[in-house]
């Protein structure tokens, strides 16, 4: 049961969003931001859950609200679905290249939420998105799901470097949140994420 639906309205946006942890890789991504509906389905993709994102923003204004907001929804939605923890394996990492492009990733499903970014992308962007927005949805997502990331990417294309970034984050999510039968408790000598 590993699953989770959420809709969150603002004066900004509004979005409803499912996922499944579990799923086959599956991914419905229209947020009106072509190349962000890209990186969307490559996550559902490499991750192998499935996810469904409707989204409508002011992109009037630009891309930031919609990018952000679908960031803290899907982060909600993580550790909705993620829930106690119960039998994860919690620790995942994942390297990435694509083509001259390279993304290193470390998760920890702990509870808490941070993000280290390392790497830049040129003024204009991948697919016309400001760069710092890539990381700062990444941001929105850590810190609502309780995740700690550590994101290293190196490149020259923009578009190379924010795919990789997105598929190894995917892929280390997809190990860290994997039920390990021989864990029958929470993964923390805590006894709580």
């Amino acid at each position: 049961m590993r699953r989770s639906e959420i809709h969150r309205a603002t004066r900004e946006t509004d979005i409803n969003l499912s996922l499944d942890l579990d799923g086959t890789g599956t991914g419905t991504i229209k947020t009106g931001i072509p190349f962000f509906d890209h990186m969307l389905t490559s996550f559902a993709r490499h991750g192998r859950m499935d996810l469904t994102v409707r989204a409508t923003g002011d992109l009037e204004v630009d891309t930031h609200h919609t990018i952000e907001d679908i960031g803290i929804v899907l982060g909600a939605a993580l550790a909705e679905a993620v829930g106690d923890g119960r039998g994860i394996t919690r620790f995942a990492d994942a390297t990435v290249p694509m083509d001259e492009a390279l993304a290193r990733v470390a998760l920890d499903v702990g509870g808490r939420g941070y993000l280290v970014f390392e790497g830049a992308f040129s003024p204009a962007g991948p697919g016309g998105i400001p760069g710092d927005l890539i990381e700062h949805f990444f941001a929105s997502l850590c810190t609502r799901a309780g995740i700690t990331a550590h994101i290293t990417v190196t490149g020259r294309n923009d578009h190379h470097i924010c795919e990789a970034a997105f598929k190894a984050f995917a892929r280390a999510l997809r190990a860290a949140v994997a039920v390990d039968p021989s864990i029958d408790d929470v993964p923390s000598t805590k006894g709580t994420l």
